[in-house]
């Protein structure tokens, strides 16, 4: 579903697509369409408009599916995905008013919080390398 389609959903309804209200969404407009007049822009344009990447930002982040399947729904290559998600995510989490608070601000006794967020996005394990000694068994040669 393109942003054409989903700005026709009811405001009930596009939250429970998007995981924002139709005014947040439009407030990230704004401050993406912002940043991106700021910026001077060389290359091939995008082949999603501002709006679609958002959206597109908030279906990874809403349903977290892979770049893979994202990219084949929307029509764009699996390394466009991974790219414009993270241009959205930087462009909003510099702006104010998306900004997670910080452990301080949790811990202080007079912060009336009504939802703390989780993030549980995967991060890769260091593993030690794989190498051929390390698997190597040393026979000790017994002599009877």
């Amino acid at each position: 579903m393109n942003y054409e389609q989903a700005k026709q959903l009811k405001p009930n309804e596009f939250k429970r697509l998007t995981g924002v209200a139709p005014q947040t969404f439009n407030r990230m407009v704004k401050i993406v369409k912002k940043q991106a007049k700021a910026k001077r822009k060389s290359g091939r344009p995008s082949k999603l408009s501002l709006e679609n990447q958002i959206l597109m930002t908030l279906e990874y982040l809403r349903e977290y599916r892979t770049y893979f399947h994202i990219g084949k729904s929307w029509g764009v290559h699996e390394s466009n995905v991974y790219r414009t998600i993270k241009k959205i995510e930087n462009i909003l989490i510099r702006e104010k008013d998306f900004r997670l608070l910080g452990k301080k601000e949790l811990f202080k006794e007079n912060n009336n919080l009504t939802t703390v967020v989780i993030d549980v996005t995967e991060s890769p394990i260091e593993r030690p390398k794989k190498n051929k000694n390390s698997f190597t068994v040393v026979r000790k040669s017994s002599i009877h």
